[in-house]
C-alpha cells in the first residue's frame, strides 16, 4: 500500500488521544473525600480549588493575549512570505502564496494551546488526588502522579502526530499535484507545512518564558520571606505567596514543557520532510516516515508504562529511570523493522546515496545519545551522587561557596553531554548526511511520551506535599508525598536535559532545512549557493551576535524574574505587616492577591525576549541576506546549548543539595547551612525553570522562523550589501 505510513500514523495518533482520555477519567475518578474526615476535606477542596482556578487564570490571560498577537504575525507571514514552483529546467512558472504558511502557522498554534490546556486541566485534577491516595500507600498515590502525567505525553504527542498528518493531507488537497508529490516542487508543500511547527514553537516561547517568570516570583518571594526572614516551613499554609508558588509549578513544568517539546516534535519532522522532499516526492511512505517516528512512540509508551509498577517506597525512582531505559530499548528493536519496511533499500539525496539502514543507525544514534544525556543529567543534578552532596557540603562555609560550587558544576556538566551530542551528530551525518540529523533528532524524541510523562508527574508530586502540608495531614502523608516528589526533582532535571538535547539537535536539523530550501531558491535565481564560510565577514560577524544572543536572552529573563519577584517580595511582606493573625494561623492570607502579582508579571515581562529572539533573524536577513541568518542561527546554536545545560543544572543542584540538608545531612533544616542552601536555591531557580529552559526555544524558533522566512530573505533581504 502506497499510504501505510498516513494509514499507521493516523491510527497510532489517535490511539494516544484515547489513551489519555482513559487515563484521564481513571485520575478524576479518585474522590477528593476519600479517607479525610469533612473538615479537611472542605480544607482540601478549597485549596486544590484555588490552584486550579490559579492555573486556569493565568493560561486564559496567556492565551488572550497571545490570540491577537498570532493573528498579527499570521498576517505578516501571509504578506511577505510566497514561494516560487519550477518546471523542469527550473524556471519559474507561478507561485504559492503565504497564506498558506500562515494557515499552518496558526493551527499549528491551536494545537500547542489544545495540548497545553488538557496537561494543565489534569495536572491540577491530579494533585489533590495524589494527595488522598498518599493516606493509603505510596502505590496508590504514584500510580495517581504517574497516570497524570501520562495524559499530558499521550494527549501531546497524539495531537502532535494527527495535527501533522492533517496539514499535510489539507495541504496536499489545496496545492495540488503541481506541488505535491511533484519532484521540482514537493519541498514547497513542506515549507508551507512547516509554519505548523512555527505556530507550536511561537506558543513554546511564551508559554516556556512566561510560565516560567510566573513560577519564579512566587517561588523567589515564598521562600524570601516565608522560609528566610519568617521562618516558616516550605508550603506552610501562613504564607500569602504559597498558593501562587504552587500553580507556578504547573504553569511553567506542565504547559511550558508541554509546549516546549511539542515544538521540537513538530519542528524535527518538518526539518526532515523538507530536506527528504525531492527524494521521496513520489514515495509518501517515506516521505511521512518521520511522522510515524513519533506516533511509534505511543503504543510503545503504553506497553512500559504497563510493566513498570511501584509497590515499596524504595521503588519510586528505579521505577521513573525504568521508564526511560525500557521504552528506549523498544523504539530501537520497533524502528529496525519500520525503518527496514518503509524506507527504500537505497535513495539519493543531495547527490549521496543512502541506504534505509543508514537511516536506522541515525535514529538510533540520536535515541542513545538522548537516554545518555538524560541520564548525565541525573547524575549531575541527585542528591545520590557525589556532585550534589559536594554542593551541599559547601554550605557548611556559608552562602558564596555554595554560589561557587553551583556554579562550577553546572560550567563542568556541559561537557560530557555535549560530547554524547556531538557524537550523534557526526555518526548521523556520516551516515545519512543533513537528513540523518534530522532523523537523528527525532530519534532523541522517541521516547517523547514517557519523557513528557514523567516529567509533568513532577510537579503533580510537588503539589500534592504542597497541598497535604496546607491541609495539615498527618506527618506519614507529607512523608510519602516527599518521596514521590524527591524523584519527580530528579526527573524534571533529566526531562530539561532531554528537552535541551533535543533542542539542539532540532536546531541543527532546521538550520540544514533552511540551508537546503535558501539554496534551492538561488539556484533558481542563477544566483551563488550559501555557504557557511567563516572567512566570509558577514557569516563570521553575525557568529558573534548569534553567540551573544542567549547571554542577552538570559539576563532579560533572569531580570524579569528578579522584577516580579520583587514585586511578590513586597506584597507577601505587607500582608504579613498588615493581615492580623496570619503567624497565628487565625487570619487568613489574599492567595489570589499573589496570583495576580504573578500573572500580571509574566504577560508584561515575557514581551521583550520574545521580540528579541524573533525580531533578530528576520531583521538580519532583511539586512544582510541569508548568510547573515545562516551565521547567527550557528553562534545562537553552539552557545545557547552551553549555556542552558549549564543554567538548568546549576540550578538543578543548588535545588537537590537543599532537599538534601532538609533530610537531616549537614545540621539539617534551620541551621546556618539550610540558611545558604536556600540562598543557593533561590539564586537557582530562574536559571532551571526560566532562563535554561526557555534557551531551548530561542535556538529553535530562530531556525523554524528563518525556515519559513527563506523566500522573504532570497527575493528582499541582504538590502545593505
Amino acid at each position: 500500500m502506497s499510504d501505510i505510513t498516513l494509514i499507521v500514523t493516523t491510527v497510532l495518533s489517535l490511539l494516544g488521544l484515547a489513551i489519555a482520555f482513559f487515563y484521564m477519567k481513571k485520575v478524576t475518578s479518585v474522590p477528593l473525600d476519600l479517607g479525610l474526615d469533612e473538615d479537611t476535606s472542605n480544607r482540601l477542596r478549597f485549596i486544590h480549588g484555588a490552584i486550579a482556578k490559579g492555573a486556569m487564570a493565568f493560561l486564559k490571560a496567556e492565551y488572550r493575549v497571545l490570540m491577537w498577537f498570532m493573528i498579527a504575525f499570521a498576517a505578516v507571514i501571509a504578506v511577505l512570505i510566497s514561494y516560487p514552483t519550477y518546471d523542469g529546467d527550473k524556471n519559474v512558472v507561478s507561485s504559492v502564496p503565504g497564506l498558506w504558511t500562515a494557515v499552518a502557522f496558526l493551527f499549528g498554534a491551536i494545537i500547542s494551546v489544545t495540548a497545553g490546556y488538557i496537561g494543565m486541566k489534569v495536572a491540577t485534577a491530579g494533585n489533590a488526588r495524589t494527595t488522598v491516595s498518599a493516606k493509603q500507600d505510596i502505590s496508590h498515590a504514584f500510580k495517581v502522579a504517574i497516570n497524570s502525567g501520562a495524559v499530558m505525553g499521550f494527549a501531546l504527542v497524539g495531537l502532535t502526530t494527527l495535527g501533522l498528518v492533517l496539514i499535510y493531507l489539507f495541504m496536499t488537497l489545496v496545492l495540488g499535484p503541481d506541488v505535491a508529490g511533484n519532484p521540482n516542487n514537493n519541498h514547497v508543500l513542506m515549507e508551507v507545512i512547516a509554519g505548523f511547527g512555527l505556530g507550536g514553537s511561537t506558543i513554546a516561547l511564551f508559554a516556556r518564558v512566561g510560565g516560567g517568570i510566573f513560577t519564579k516570583a512566587a517561588d523567589v518571594g515564598a521562600d524570601l520571606v516565608g522560609k528566610v526572614e519568617q521562618g516558616i516551613p516550605e508550603d506552610d499554609p501562613r504564607n500569602p505567596a504559597v498558593i501562587a508558588d504552587n500553580v507556578g509549578d504547573n504553569v511553567g513544568d506542565v504547559a511550558g514543557m508541554g509546549a516546549d517539546l511539542f515544538g521540537s516534535c513538530a519542528e524535527s519532522t518538518c526539518a526532515a520532510m523538507v530536506i527528504s522532499a525531492i527524494a521521496f516526492a513520489g514515495d509518501p511512505n517515506a516521505l511521512l516516515y518521520p511522522i510515524l517516528i513519533s506516533a511509534v512512540g505511543i503504543p510503545i509508551s503504553l506497553i512500559t508504562k504497563l510493566l513498570v509498577k511501584v509497590d515499596k517506597e524504595e521503588d519510586v525512582a528505579p521505577a521513573l529511570m525504568k521508564l526511560l531505559i525500557i521504552s528506549s530499548a523498544l523504539m530501537a528493536v520497533t524502528m529496525l523493522f519500520f525503518t527496514h519496511y518503509l524506507l527504500p533499500e537505497s535513495f539519493t539525496l543531495n547527490g549521496e546515496t543512502y541506504s534505509n539502514m543508514d537511516v536506522y543507525w541515525c535514529f538510533l544514534a540520536g535515541l542513545l545519545a538522548g537516554l545518555a544525556v538524560g541520564l548525565l543529567t541525573g547524575y549531575y543534578t541527585s542528591e545520590n551522587y557525589k556532585p550534589v552532596k559536594e554542593v551541599a557540603k559547601s554550605c557548611e562555609t556559608g552562602v558564596a561557596t555554595n554560589i561557587i560550587y553551583g556554579l562550577a558544576l553546572g560550567y563542568k556538566s556541559t561537557v560530557l553531554p555535549y560530547l554524547c551530542i556531538a557524537a550523534s551528530i557526526f555518526i548521523s551525518w556520516e551516515f545519512a548526511g543533513m537528513y540523518g540529523v534530522a532523523i537523528a533528532s527525532l530519534g532523541m524524541l522517541g521516547t517523547l511520551v514517557i519523557a513528557l510523562m514523567i516529567d509533568a508527574y513532577g510537579p503533580v508530586a510537588d503539589n500534592a506535599g504542597g497541598i497535604a502540608e496546607m491541609v495539615g495531614l498527618e506527618s506519614e502523608v507529607r512523608r510519602r508525598t516527599d518521596i514521590l516528589d524527591s524523584a519527580g526533582n530528579t526527573t524534571a532535571a533529566i526531562g530539561k536535559g532531554f528537552a535541551i538535547g533535543a533542542a539542539i539537535l532540532t536546531s541543527l536539523a532546521l538550520f540544514a532545512a533552511f540551508i537546503t530550501a535558501s539554496n534551492s531558491m538561488l539556484e533558481a535565481k542563477g544566483q551563488a549557493m550559501v555557504s557557511v564560510n567563516l572567512l566570509d565577514p558577514v557569516v563570521y560577524t553575525s557568529l558573534f551576535i548569534g553567540a551573544v544572543l542567549p547571554f542577552l536572552f538570559t539576563a532579560m529573563t533572569m531580570k524579569s524574574v528578579g522584577k516580579a519577584a520583587f514585586d511578590m517580595i513586597e506584597e507577601v511582606r505587607r500582608q504579613f505587616k498588615t493581615i492580623p493573625g496570619i503567624m497565628e494561623g487565625t487570619g487568613e492570607p489574599d492567595y489570589e492577591r499573589c496570583v495576580s502579582i504573578s500573572t500580571k508579571a509574566a504577560l508584561r515581562e515575557m514581551i521583550a525576549p520574545g521580540v528579541l529572539i524573533m525580531g533578530t533573524p528576520i531583521l538580519a536577513g532583511f539586512l544582510f541576506g541569508v548568510s547573515s541568518v545562516a551565521g547567527i542561527l550557528a553562534g545562537s546554536l553552539v552557545s545557547g546549548g552551553v549555556l542552558a545545560i549549564s543554567a538548568s543544572n546549576s540550578g538543578g543542584a543548588w535545588d537537590n543539595a537543599k532537599k538534601f540538608i532538609e533530610a537531616g545531612n549537614h545540621g539539617g533544616k534551620g541551621g546556618e547551612e539550610h540558611k545558604a542552601a536556600v540562598v543557593g536555591d533561590t539564586v537557582g531557580d530562574p536559571l532551571k525553570d526560566t532562563s535554561g529552559p526557555s534557551l531551548n526555544i530561542l535556538i529553535k524558533l530562530s531556525a523554524i522562523l528563518s525556515l519559513v522566512f527563506a523566500p522573504f530573505f532570497v527575493q528582499y533581504g541582504g538590502i545593505l550589501l
